[in-house]
């Protein structure tokens, strides 16, 4: 219990939890994007969202929806993983010189691949994918090396 009282007040666990709230909030925000193009669209994956609201029923999302749910699907792909090492690191007593420039690059890289992915922008939505994974890289090897330290 001495370790979680540690790191709930430390500033490596303040840094994570805004960077897991603004990542939460990416993955809301394509949630909601998807949402409202099916809703702009007039379209119903559900027959009883199409008998709700008057609107045809398909097996298949528009083009426009499922561009978006690939994207929510990346970013769900890549943000777990991170979030749960980011876990590890705070409870293990990682230090706020390593983390925060690693939370920040994930955060930017992957709020830079979500609008690279919407806007269907390439070579950018790989740079960021590539930098995003290698800050997911950094932390794991982080996380490594406080349990080697600790053992």
């Amino acid at each position: 219990m001495k370790l979680v009282n540690h790191a709930v007040g430390d500033s490596v666990f303040l840094a994570y939890s805004l960077t897991c709230g603004l990542l939460c909030l990416n993955l809301l925000l394509l949630w909601i994007a998807s949402g409202a193009m099916r809703a702009k669209g007039g379209m119903a994956i559900n027959p009883e969202d199409g008998a709700r609201y008057n609107a045809p029923v398909s097996d298949q999302d528009p083009p426009a929806v499922a561009r978006i749910l690939r994207a929510h699907r990346n970013a769900e792909a890549v943000i777990y993983p991170f979030l749960l090492l980011g876990l590890v690191y705070v409870l293990a007593g990682g230090t706020i010189t390593f983390a925060a420039p690693i939370f920040a690059v994930f955060l930017t890289s992957r709020a830079a691949h979500s609008g690279f992915y919407l806007a269907a922008k390439q070579p950018w939505r790989t740079v960021s994918f590539a930098i995003s994974l290698l800050a997911t890289i950094a932390l794991l090897f982080g996380d490594v090396w406080l349990t080697m330290v600790r053992v």
